[in-house]
This record gives structure tokens, sequence and C-alpha cells, in this order.
């Protein structure tokens, strides 16, 4: 594996049972737990994300959260994460059961797929390939492949390609080349014309 393939991590990041894939870029001040991250996706700073597996290209902007905690606003008297995490101030044990729900809750988002500035990701939802996800959304629902969402809670305002492109580009399944032929190919990247006619 070469230098550039090494995970690039920054400062105050924390790992925890998480993988990373080759060419991964994790900014300062980021938090991942239980997280399996794709070749190639980078965080931009300041993220939490928790319980999920994100595919390959994923980029995710700064502040942007995935799968973030829930107070147990209805469940329990009182909504204070004392009395989940009880051990942080002396009170007895954590509850794991209330941990366990959010693993159970994990979110998945696909290849090539953008989060924006400030976004949230809710536990338990599916991001498809190739969607936008707009800065400061809140995303409750299921995103299909391609779609752009934006707004709290999140909506779908429009799709980046139309159905027949899209067809043809999750068939090319072009994250999945390897490094050496993205090299040969960067420059039809920049062109929609003559990748799709190259390649898809």
């Amino acid at each position: 594996m070469n230098d550039f393939a090494q995970p690039r991590i920054g400062d105050n990041v924390i790992l925890n049972r998480t993988r990373l894939g080759q060419y991964v870029h994790l900014a300062d001040d980021a938090i991942l737990e239980e997280v399996e991250m794709g070749d190639y996706s980078y965080t931009a700073g300041h993220n939490q994300i928790f319980y999920a597996t994100l595919g390959k290209f994923v980029s995710i902007a700064s502040y942007a959260r995935i799968n973030p905690g829930n107070h147990p606003t209805y469940q329990r008297i009182a909504q204070h994460h004392f009395t989940y995490r009880a051990s942080e101030y002396g009170l007895g044990e954590d509850d794991e059961a209330f941990f366990d729900w959010r693993r159970e809750h994990h979110v998945t988002v696909g290849h090539d797929v953008w989060i924006g500035h400030n976004a949230i990701l809710m536990p338990g939802v599916s991001i498809g390939n190739g969607a936008v996800i707009g800065s400061a959304a809140v995303v409750t629902k299921n995103v299909e492949p391609y779609a752009i969402v934006a707004g709290v809670a999140a909506k779908k305002i429009g799709m980046r390609f139309d159905d027949a492109l899209i067809e043809r580009i999750e068939r090319s399944q072009w994250w999945h080349w390897d490094h050496q032929t993205l090299q040969e190919r960067l420059a039809d990247f920049s062109d929609i014309n003559a990748f799709a006619e190259k390649y898809l």
C-alpha cells in the first residue's frame, strides 16, 4: 500500500471499533464509533458518526452528524442523559439497552454521496448512491439514489440525473474501479457525455 492509500487522520479524532478504507481522510475534531468507511471517503472536520456504514467516495462536510443520540423524551421522567450514562455521574451503571437501540438503527450511506454542512442523518435511515444532502438538512427518511434533499425534515427537491443515466451509472459501478483505472480515466469524470460514451 502506498503512502497516499494510508488513512490520513487529523488532530483530536477518536475512533472506536471503526474500520477505514484506503485513501480515507478524517479532518480534525471527529468521533467515529462502530463505523465502516469506504475507500476515498472523507470528513471535513467537527463530525460525529455513530453506528453507520459509509460507502466509497462519500464527502462529509463540517459539523455533519450521522446517527446522533436521542434523549428519552417520552420514555422516562427525566430526559437528561444521567439516566442512561449513570457512570459519568457516579450514580451507577450505564443503561446498555439504551445504546443497543441506537446500534439496531444503523445508518447506511451509499457510494458517492455528498452530505452538506451541519446536516444530520437520523437513526435508521439509508441514503442511496449519488445522493446529495443539503446543508443543515435533517434526514428522517430514506433517500433514493441520486436524489437531492434539503430542509427540516428533509424533502426531495430534485434529481441529479434522469432515470436512464442513473441506471447506466449504477450499472457501471465506477466506485469499484481500482486506483490505476481511476487515475487513467480521471479527465473523463469532468465530462458527463464523454464518460457516458466510454464507460456507460
